[in-house]
């Protein structure tokens, strides 16, 4: 039997079909990805389906389909009806959904709010969410006098080294706010709170004053001060800032910065449905 002819045979399953290659290493795991979202993308067409219906959609066999759907349900990204053995989404796709609406929001409503905010202060305004462990920046405005200043669109920074962190931080469930408290806190600066204890305290008085201060903590020389951001139900789901340099935003000067940034945060919750 020749080469060709004895590979051939071995591509045949049982029955005379094609066997599926199983392609190794990194291409395997992306073209598992692919077909991941395409089966999320092949339930959202039908409604629901079964698996020969995804598997023939997909060209695989059976038992590859069911491996992504056993993945995929594991995650609650699909669900199953016993009853007819059908696939659908889960729940998970509406919570995923719904961080990236809240996302698109907050991005959508606090335009206005921080470039008012900032030509008021004439510093940098920033609107920061919860990005796992970091708070990452969405928006930012700057006022006349911030034309120097960084630029902390997209930057992801620590939650215990800055005021829109610290407000994020204070706000989470408890078992999660301390879980990662627990972790070791990189010392940024001679300033950066980097105890437990001390952070604690520190979120804690957060709370209180319904906004958080972050004097050369992540910097030398940067000051900031952050108000929460609620959602109509409450919740916090973001951190709106104002910063600037300490040779400008003295200590005096944050006292009226805390005040008029904590009133925008109240107009931008507003915004968001929360008050009604």
């Amino acid at each position: 039997m020749t080469g060709e002819r004895k590979q051939a045979d071995q591509d045949r399953a049982p029955g005379g079909k094609p066997q599926e290659r199983q392609p190794k290493g990194a291409a395997g795991s992306v073209q598992s990805v692919d077909r991941a979202v395409s089966v999320l993308e092949i339930l959202a067409r039908h409604g629901e389906a079964g698996v020969t219906e995804i598997a023939d959609e997909l060209g695989v066999h059976k038992s590859t389909a069911f491996r992504l759907l056993g993945v995929l349900e594991n995650r609650g990204l699909v669900g199953q009806a016993k009853d007819r053995g059908k696939y659908f989404l889960g729940a998970g796709v509406l919570r995923l959904a719904g961080a990236a609406a809240v996302r698109m929001d907050i991005s959508q409503e606090g335009g206005p709010v921080c470039r008012e905010l900032a030509d008021e202060l004439g510093e940098t305004v920033n609107i920061a969410v919860l990005d796992d462990d970091a708070a990452v920046n969405i928006m930012q405005a700057r006022g006349p006098a911030s034309v120097t200043a960084q630029n902390w669109l997209g930057r992801r920074t620590p939650l215990h080294a800055t005021s829109s962190g610290k407000v994020l931080l204070a706000h989470l469930p408890t078992t999660l706010r301390e879980g990662l408290m627990a972790r070791t806190l990189p010392r940024l600066t001679d300033r950066t709170v980097t105890g437990t204890a001390a952070l604690r305290a520190d979120l804690e008085t957060v709370v209180e004053q319904g906004f958080a201060v972050a004097v050369e903590e992540l910097e030398v020389g940067l000051a900031a001060v952050a108000a929460p951001v609620r959602a109509h139900d409450g919740k916090v789901i973001g951190a709106l800032s104002a910063s600037g340099p300490v040779y400008r935003v003295t200590e005096e000067r944050l006292t009226e910065l805390a005040k008029r940034t904590v009133a925008a945060a109240v107009e931008l919750s507003r915004r968001m449905g929360y008050g009604f």
